[in-house]
């Protein structure tokens, strides 16, 4: 896909997320009613389509001319054709009704073909824009925004953007035309007749108006629970191995079948109950409309001041009536919950992508691999507890770095600001002498390989997934770095080998198994800078023995980073930093720290 200059302007140039609102206010500080900025913005999407829309628009005028016109000539043709006792006029009104059926068919199928085509390519738009913006944002972001909730965003609000260009854009004018050309047309043929309609009209404004207002609430009801559906269901089924493990299936069906699902049940039902209350009383009026006519019309026609044509003609206006009437009443509502939708997905889009590049930012030469902290203190959130304080470390080219000490540390923080995932909140982190924050990220990190402890693999073949960060890599060297970190016996064991499909997550895997996956990704990718957070956690200790074998080899020139609760992992580190509530309390070799008899003295001795 080509570059968004406006979208990597908007990257190069967001604001910090903390001077916003938070993060989870984008669903909960909109107010109903229209809003000029979402809308404008939700039209600037279908000027690119004029030319369909023009379409669109003088189909549906064929469309609305059919419908307005065809009352009148079937009462013409049956006045003529009982006047002059001449079959041929009642055939040929047929004739003429028929062909303005045709026009009216061909124009509604146009108008609504070529709204549902730039409807789809609208939404298409809509989901790729989101899509793109939502993979850069911070990952803070991700810690507080549910899953479910972006799915929610994604699916059904755009699907509502969608309804909305499909019948209703075009539509309400359609609608709207009908409705003034039936009441013209009625005034021109018979002023009695009128006034008994619009008796009817002004009682089916209230009821739509009455409708509206309570409809409008129950479908942002509706929209909220499903939303928070979306939510529990990501989150179950992410977690279904922590649910199983614990048996909680019980708890967590108990907690969505009766608190989110019937929620939700209780939203559609109450807004399926007041469509069934407008929809019958709209039928009901239109009976009571129809009977009103048949009696004053019947008495005029007896009178023989209207014929049986006129009559006619009324009726069937009487039926046409109410459709557009029930529509644009819905129409209402659906731009309710489009405004609402637009302003959710704008939101979204809009969100700063607080770790950005700067407009000057430049291509990161290829590394030796010098990371220095300078002076580095950070907190996640403005005015909260600094995470880390004053840290300063100097790492030459080559060398292996070990972070150890108690959960909360600060060890993940640390290599984070390497990776650049968050920036430093003073001082600076380099690499070769660059700040970090005046390089652009994809030359960073495309210089960096990391395996966390939780690894995750994506649908797809083994193979894919090893090549995830070197897409070029050849099928040899894939197979070269499985063997490198030992996966390479466990995967030609799968019944199609490297082309194996190891589905979403890796789940028919060994967690063992997947982290070493993730260590021949890793290291096919060749870094400059290998950072490896627990990564050793989860395999056993005739693998791990393995993979250290393999490491000793395949780490040679690259600049690594170790985080390690099992000690006996990092002896051999050329540096080691024990660090304790963001501070770096201790630091040198193994056999350094040991003749200190400090605090990493006493983790080793306890490990």
């Amino acid at each position: 896909m080509a570059a968004n200059p406006a979208r990597e302007n908007k990257r190069a140039t967001a604001k910090p997320a903390a001077d916003n609102k938070s993060i989870l206010e984008i669903d909960d500080d909109h107010k109903p009613g229209f809003d000029r900025a979402v809308t404008a913005r939700l039209f600037a999407y279908l000027k690119p389509h004029r030319s369909g829309l023009l379409v669109a628009v003088m189909a549906m005028f064929f469309s609305v001319f059919a419908n307005v016109a065809s009352p009148p000539l079937i009462g013409w043709a049956i006045d003529e054709g009982i006047r002059r006792r001449d079959m041929s006029v009642l055939l040929a009104g047929v004739f003429i009704f028929i062909v303005l059926q045709l026009l009216g068919f061909l124009g509604f199928r146009i108008q609504l073909g070529k709204m549902a085509v730039i409807g789809q390519t609208i939404i298409r738009q809509l989901r790729d824009q989101l899509f793109d913006h939502v993979q850069y944002l911070s990952i803070g972001f991700f810690a507080e925004y549910e899953v479910g909730r972006l799915i929610a965003r994604i699916i059904s609000d755009v699907n509502v953007v969608r309804e909305a260009v499909t019948f209703a854009a075009v539509g309400s004018i359609r609608e709207v035309l009908m409705l003034f050309g039936i009441i013209i047309s009625m005034l021109l043929i018979n002023i009695p007749l009128t006034a008994v309609a619009f008796t009817v009209l002004v009682t089916l404004l209230l009821i739509a108006n009455f409708w509206r207002i309570h409809a409008r609430a129950a479908y942002l009801r509706v929209s909220d629970s499903n939303a928070k559906v979306y939510a529990e269901l990501s989150e179950a089924f992410n977690g279904v191995r922590v649910t199983q493990a614990f048996a909680r299936q019980r708890q967590n069906y108990d907690r969505f079948a009766d608190d989110i699902n019937m929620a939700s049940r209780r939203a559609n039902v109450r807004a399926a109950l007041i469509s069934g209350a407008f929809y019958p009383s709209v039928e009901l009026i239109g009976g009571v409309a129809t009977g009103a006519l048949i009696f004053v019309g019947g008495t005029l026609a007896l009178d023989e001041q209207i014929t049986v044509g006129v009559l006619l003609a009324f009726i069937l206006y009487i039926q046409q009536f109410f459709f557009p009437i029930r529509l644009l009443a819905q129409r209402y509502n659906l731009l309710q919950n489009v405004i609402a939708s637009g302003y959710r997905i704008f939101k979204l889009m809009d969100f700063p992508v607080d770790i950005g590049d700067s407009v000057d930012a430049d291509e990161l030469p290829r590394i030796e691999g010098r990371v220095r902290f300078e002076d580095v203190s950070f907190r996640y959130i403005r005015d909260g507890e600094l995470v880390l304080k004053n840290i300063n470390l100097d790492v030459p080219p080559g060398a292996t770095v070990a972070f150890v000490g108690h959960t909360g540390a600060g060890k993940t923080t640390l290599v984070k600001l390497i990776m650049r995932f968050y920036d430093a909140t003073s001082g600076r982190v380099t690499v070769d002498g660059h700040d970090l924050r005046s390089v652009t990220q994809n030359s960073l990190r495309r210089q960096i390989s990391v395996v966390p402890q939780d690894t995750h693999l994506f649908s797809g073949s083994v193979m894919d997934n090893i090549r995830y960060g070197r897409l070029a890599a050849s099928d040899d060297e894939v197979v070269a770095a499985a063997q490198a970190v030992g996966a390479h016996s466990f995967i030609s064991q799968m019944p199609d080998g490297y082309q194996s499909d190891i589905k979403e997550g890796g789940a028919l895997l060994s967690t063992g198994q997947r982290q070493l996956i993730a260590f021949a990704r890793a290291l096919l990718a060749d870094p400059r800078v290998l950072i490896l957070d627990e990564a050793t956690s989860n395999i056993d200790t005739q693998t791990e023995r393995q993979i250290q074998t393999a490491l000793e080899h395949l780490l040679q020139g690259r600049t690594s980073f170790v985080i390690a609760h099992r000690l006996s992992t990092i002896t051999s580190a050329d540096l080691i930093v024990v660090m304790d509530h963001g501070t770096i309390i201790e630091m040198g070799s193994h056999q350094e720290l040991l003749d200190l008899e400090g605090v990493y003295h006493q983790l080793f001795t306890l490990a």
